[in-house]
């Protein structure tokens, strides 16, 4: 593999705390908004499709880079999944959108970014690689007027003219077609720490065989296929190199360097359960729940760290 820097920093704004408690209280507005209409829930990959149970497979052979956190050793882990429409409205599964994959490692070992014992390590990933905005500003111009439909788009311009090449970028990813949750690779979109090194994380699909119907009905297709067969996922790490290349504080780059392969996610076959889905909608699937050798970086990830919280509390979560 490509030799990884250990030279990654991050860069923070002196009035950065007070814009991130801003936006977070643009994205409660909107989901109190929305949870009024559709029930309460969050503000945005609102619409639960599929909670799967699964395991992370870690093997012992990995680059000395690689060896870090959850990856530090061989071992098995449990897993919880849960794939969602991202958007801030209960739509149909035909409607384009961004597509969530979030998962949850249960009995990690190490303490929490927050101290004490880790409870879960979490990876937050959509299907594409990169934010359509570089910074939580626009991230969250762009989103909450959005959430206002036509109207909401149009003032959100009129106050920040910048957003119109980021509302492009959303327009052109939410219209991309997605052929289903087996067979589409996700990214965190954004880096964390892999001990003194920073990476980006990826999970690649399962499977090359698109159902062109899958886009009616998503648990449909992923319990079709798990009715024949696991779904066998390959977890990988972009590692930082530089910040040319691999720029830490810009959400909206892609990064020009190759993905290792560190994991297996391995989903058995499985029978929906509403018991355990309830279990998962009821769950915080959030970044910043990570132990400390995999602390989120980034100013979106610190935005994140503000944002969630609230609407974690207002739809009750467990």
């Amino acid at each position: 593999m490509t030799e990884p820097s250990t030279a990654w920093r991050e860069v923070v704004a002196p009035d950065e705390e007070h814009r991130h408690v801003k936006q977070a209280e643009a994205f409660t507005a909107m989901q109190l908004r929305k949870s009024a209409e559709f029930g309460v829930g969050r503000a945005l990959h609102r619409r639960q499709r599929v909670a799967l149970r699964a395991t992370l497979e870690v093997p012992a052979d990995l680059p000395a880079a690689a060896r870090q956190g959850v990856f530090a050793s061989a071992a098995t882990y449990e897993v919880w999944l849960r794939l969602s429409n991202g958007g801030f409205d209960v739509a149909p599964d035909s409607k384009p959108d961004i597509r969530g994959f979030a998962i949850k490692v249960l009995g990690v070992p190490g303490e929490s970014v927050f101290g004490g014992p880790a409870a879960s390590q979490d990876f937050a990933l959509i299907n594409h690689e990169h934010f359509s905005s570089s910074t939580s500003e626009e991230f969250t111009a762009i989103t909450t007027g959005a959430g206002g439909g036509a109207v909401g788009v149009l003032k959100a311009v009129v106050r920040s003219p910048r957003i119109v090449g980021g509302l492009k970028e959303v327009v052109g990813a939410v219209r991309k077609p997605f052929g289903g949750f087996a067979t589409e690779d996700f990214f965190s979109a954004a880096p964390i720490k892999c001990g003194p090194y920073a990476a980006r994380v990826r999970v690649l699909a399962a499977s090359t065989d698109v159902n062109p119907a899958a886009h009616e009905d998503w648990p449909a297709d992923v319990y079709g296929r798990l009715a024949t067969a696991p779904l066998v996922h390959e977890v990988q790490l972009q590692f930082f190199l530089d910040e040319e290349r691999t720029p830490i504080e810009d959400a909206a780059a892609t990064w020009d360097s190759p993905y290792v392969t560190v994991a297996r996610l391995v989903i058995p076959q499985q029978e929906p359960d509403e018991a355990f889905a309830a279990k998962v909608e009821a769950a915080r699937f959030d970044p910043w729940n990570a132990v400390v050798d995999h602390r989120p970086l980034g100013e979106v990830m610190r935005a994140r760290k503000v944002a969630y919280r609230p609407s974690q509390e207002n739809r009750g979560a467990d």
